[in-house]
């Protein structure tokens, strides 16, 4: 990941994505544009998928038991069918 990268909000990258996709969908752009713009969609995903990972993981950190002790507990999101 880049410095750059780095600084990108999960909002941030994910509307970014959301651009390029919509644009290589409509089928307006030249090849070399779109393959630039898939590049750059790869590396904006990678950043949304650090991002969902770290929150991921601070979710289980912060989890409670009843008594209140911090307990590490596995995240266990709910899928879509």
């Amino acid at each position: 990941m880049e410095a750059n990268d780095a600084k990108v909000s999960f909002e941030d990258a994910l509307g970014q994505l959301e651009t390029i996709v919509e644009a290589m969908e409509a089928g307006d752009v030249p090849l070399a544009e779109l393959l630039a713009k898939f590049e750059q969609g790869s590396k904006l995903l990678k950043v949304c998928e650090a991002r969902l990972k770290d929150a991921e993981l601070k979710i289980e950190q912060l989890k409670k038991q009843k008594d209140g002790r911090v307990a590490f507990e596995p995240f266990a999101p709910e899928r879509e069918a």
